[in-house]
């Protein structure tokens, strides 16, 4: 059977105009149509934040749970309900602060759940707060000359807890982020996909270097799987390596020619090469990548727990409670 987008919306979202949360929840209509997952195999669970409003707009199991607490509510339903989709919707704050633990613990134990970080480097719904990923220096509501703190950087702390698939994209570059949302799906295991988004009213511009389809074409690079490393508005740049790093050149100047730049591999097993994609900005004169930066195959937490119980209970001497009353000596009474 086939779905459609109509299949799987629900309600009328009470989100700022221009909001990413609006085109973000357009772009899973449309994956989640593409997908073909039927809505009542789908559950979409998220914690408390702007962006986590999302499951009332959803025509599929549903729930909105506690601060922080997105992940630990959506492992639990993934390995008691195997067959179902999990759609983990957090924002910065929600997913790295109160939900820090649980966003690495679950990248440790690779539980099989679409987990999607919606980061608008801010606090939006408590009005203005700076949040684990607002940089260095920025001027919020608790930081009125400027936090003093360094950000936490979702690729970095994904990767650092043994993370195997992660993914980014811009929230208005509609038809790319339905790529990655499918691209996550695909993946068996705890698949990341950072959504970078403007907060319209209390960090609006934070993107703005990539926040157009021009911006894109000039400071961000879309990398694919098994396809060279090129950028710009006619592809004229690309990376090589240069000793531990990477460096952006010219194709056609000092001789460098396609060969020279480097292939994306996001299979590959080491994930030094696709940490530094991952970790690359405007500001130190590199593109920022976009597309699926990781994605290697590994055993997930939920398969293992549901593998280990049918091997306990083939191994036990008893199947229900009767056969565990006379597993052992037993009398009869006249």
């Amino acid at each position: 059977m086939s779905y459609t987008i109509q299949d799987y919306k629900k309600g009328q979202p009470r989100w700022c105009p221009g909001c990413g949360d609006h085109a973000f929840l357009a772009s899973l209509y449309k994956a989640m149509a593409e997908i073909g997952v039927p809505p009542h195999e789908t559950a979409v669970i998220s914690g408390i934040g702007c962006s986590s409003r999302l499951p009332y707009y959803v025509n599929t199991y549903a729930m909105q749970t506690i601060h922080g607490r997105a992940a630990a509510i959506a492992t639990g339903v993934k390995v008691v309900n195997p067959k179902l989709t999990i759609w983990q919707i957090s924002g910065d704050g929600d997913g790295l602060a109160i939900g820090g633990n649980h966003f690495i613990h679950a990248m440790r134990r690779n539980i099989d759940l679409n987990m999607i970080l919606l980061n608008n480097r801010i606090y939006g719904l408590t009005k203005g707060q700076y949040s684990p990923t607002s940089p260095r220096g920025f001027v919020s509501k608790s930081s009125p000359y400027g936090t003093v703190e360094d950000p936490f950087r979702p690729a970095e702390l994904c990767f650092g807890a043994r993370g195997h698939f992660f993914a980014r994209a811009v929230a208005n570059d509609s038809p790319h982020t339905v790529e990655i949302l499918k691209a996550a799906y695909e993946h068996k295991g705890a698949a990341v996909c950072e959504i970078l988004q403007n907060c319209m009213i209390f960090n609006n511009g934070a993107y703005d270097p990539i926040y157009t389809r021009e911006g894109r074409s000039k400071n961000a690079i879309y990398v694919e799987h098994g396809k060279p490393l090129v950028f710009g508005e006619n592809s004229e740049y690309g990376l090589v390596q240069e000793g531990f790093g990477l460096k952006v050149v010219k194709i056609g100047e000092n001789g460098v020619t396609i060969d020279d730049i480097l292939v994306h591999d996001a299979h590959a097993e080491d994930n030094t090469l696709q940490l530094k994609l991952a970790m690359m900005d405007n500001e130190h004169g590199f593109p920022v990548a976009l597309g699926v930066i990781r994605d290697v195959d590994a055993p997930t937490y939920d398969d293992c727990v549901n593998a280990q119980i049918e091997e306990v209970k083939a191994a036990k001497r008893y199947h229900n409670f009767e056969e565990l009353l006379n597993t052992q000596d037993t009398w009869e009474v006249k």
